[in-house]
């Protein structure tokens, strides 16, 4: 049984219809508004914990397409991080960790509803501009659904996000551009082409999955919430996604309002357009001129999410931060470190911001603060920091074994 009531517009409240393939209205997101009402009496009885451990436990608050095409995504581990809150003299430091869904990043939440929603439109062909890692969500799924993909990023990529959407059978296009640039070509391929767009934002569902991010950690906290959500932010799903989670579970009674979170927003200050836009007290967001990160992800100059993002930060109390661009490899060492988790340079930069509010007294020390870790490390292949020792077979050379800890000797 679906709940979901309509497709509504932010921009001027135009609603369309749910059982119509749809896009965006004025060149501006729609949102998925559901029957709270109807949607909390289904939950009445329900115990999530005897459903599968997956995100589509939360089915009653996604849309229901004829066919679910899901990997097993979903329910990633909410991971204590003590030894790296102590570094910042804070209590309370947990790691969502999304570099363990079925393609490494967040991103498989949202393709597996998008993609289960186009299929039950009947849509054969998808194409979308990509950073990355939503390249291989995209083909991953599309693969599953029996679908085509096309998917263009820059030819700068990392050759790890390049060999996954290939692997998967995408058709890829690198662009000698930015995100930008791919999605131009994208959106002037749709009708000589007859894909659809999957670009973030410009189709409504894989905000919904994306949002299940938010029900986990509420799930995962025993129906509470932390008091601060640091996000790694780009195009802006993610963070729109959570608050619009927070937002439904106040008003289906799961949480209370005045525990909602601040959402806090991250960028490299290699490309900060969200951060300029929330300091400058504006409603949208100019677009970044020559951006520069090894966050990939981040690297979004202009995004038509901005609006939603910018207005889910200050709804929270939240702030939008960037940090060093020179000290994100820095912090993917300390999280492997002091965690053993493999954080990419986009969740890394979260660890930046905790350290920076820290210091600030923005976070206070028993704030309970929830950073995301979006993807793997691996998916973003870097050079060496130094090259290990190589050691001659049957011939050890102990002295460069002994060498590493002198402690010992």
């Amino acid at each position: 049984m679906s709940f979901v009531q309509h497709l509504v517009s932010p921009v001027d409240g135009t609603t369309f219809p749910a059982d119509e393939l749809q896009s965006t209205h004025k060149n501006r997101p729609l949102l998925v508004r559901y029957d709270l009402q109807r949607a909390g009496q289904a939950l009445d009885d329900v115990d999530f914990t005897e459903r599968p451990s997956n995100m589509w436990r939360y089915r009653e608050l996604l849309p229901s397409p004829s066919e679910i095409i899901s990997l097993g995504e979903g329910m990633t581990p909410l991971l204590r991080a003590d030894r790296l809150a102590g570094t910042m003299n804070l209590n309370h430091l947990f790691i969502k960790d999304e570099s363990q869904t079925p393609t490494g990043s967040f991103k498989a939440r949202g393709m597996s509803v998008a993609i289960s929603m186009a299929k039950s439109f009947g849509v054969a062909r998808v194409a979308l501009p990509t950073a990355g890692n939503a390249g291989g969500a995209l083909a991953a799924y599309a693969a599953r659904a029996g679908m085509e993909a096309y998917v263009f990023m820059p030819a700068d990529s990392p050759p790890t996000n390049i060999f996954e959407a290939q692997l998967a059978g995408a058709k890829v296009f690198l662009v000698d551009g930015l995100i930008t640039d791919c999605g131009a070509i994208v959106r002037e391929g749709k009708e000589r082409m007859g894909w659809f767009d999957m670009s973030t934002m410009r189709e409504p569902y894989r905000l919904e999955g994306k949002k299940t991010m938010g029900y986990e950690l509420a799930e995962q906290f025993g129906w509470s919430l932390p008091s601060v959500v640091v996000f790694p932010t780009g195009g802006g799903t993610g963070l729109i996604a959570m608050w619009k989670a927070f937002l439904e579970m106040t008003q289906l009674g799961l949480v209370d309002e005045d525990e909602l979170p601040r959402m806090v927003a991250v960028q490299s200050d290699g490309c900060s357009p969200l951060v300029q836009a929330f300091e400058a007290g504006a409603d949208f967001a100019e677009p970044f001129l020559n951006p520069q990160t090894i966050a990939r992800g981040l690297r979004v100059p202009s995004t038509i999410g901005d609006a939603l993002a910018l207005n889910a930060i200050r709804q929270s109390g939240g702030v939008a931060i960037s940090v060093k661009e020179s000290r994100i490899r820095e912090w993917m060492r300390t999280s492997a470190q002091l965690e053993g988790v493999s954080m990419g340079p986009e969740g890394a930069t979260c660890v930046g911001a905790v350290e920076k509010l820290r210091s600030s007294r923005w976070i206070g020390k028993h704030d309970v603060v929830a950073i995301f870790n979006c993807a793997a490390a691996q998916k973003t292949p870097m050079p060496l920091d130094r090259q290990p020792p190589t050691i001659k077979r049957g011939n050890v050379d102990w002295s460069l074994i002994e060498a590493t800890n002198p402690g010992d000797q």
